[in-house]
């Protein structure tokens, strides 16, 4: 006598795989907003067209300093994660994903701008 086939489907398992990737999608959005301040503060410094000093430092200390820290440490997550797991780099929608990388981009040459400044 032959049993019906078993299989290893497990109803569950995708669940816990999109909840197991929340993490980078959470992460995504609050650096993508980190991102978007780091514009906001950049055009800021560069015409002064918030008078209010209270919102101005807020805007410059998202913008600046979470995103200078988050948007590296996630874009090498992406990397990771594609090397090893693509499945979960799904999670995160393609237009976030390629948002975030321009956005390391623009701050990488916002930074040698920076250094090209201070040294004539």
């Amino acid at each position: 006598m032959v049993g019906p086939p078993t299989t290893n489907y497990n109803p569950g398992s995708y669940r816990e795989q999109t909840t197991n990737s929340r993490w980078l999608l959470v992460l995504s959005r609050v650096a993508f907003i980190c991102n978007i301040c780091f514009l906001i503060a950049f055009s800021i410094q560069m015409t002064d067209w918030i008078k209010n000093e209270d919102i101005t430092s807020m805007i410059a200390l998202i913008g600046y300093v979470m995103g200078f820290i988050l948007n590296p440490l996630l874009v090498v997550c992406y990397l990771l994660i594609f090397i090893f797991s693509k499945k979960r780099l799904k999670t995160v929608p393609s237009w976030l994903l390629t948002a975030n990388i321009l956005f390391l981009v623009i701050q990488i040459l916002y930074i040698l701008y920076l250094n090209d400044q201070r040294h004539p």
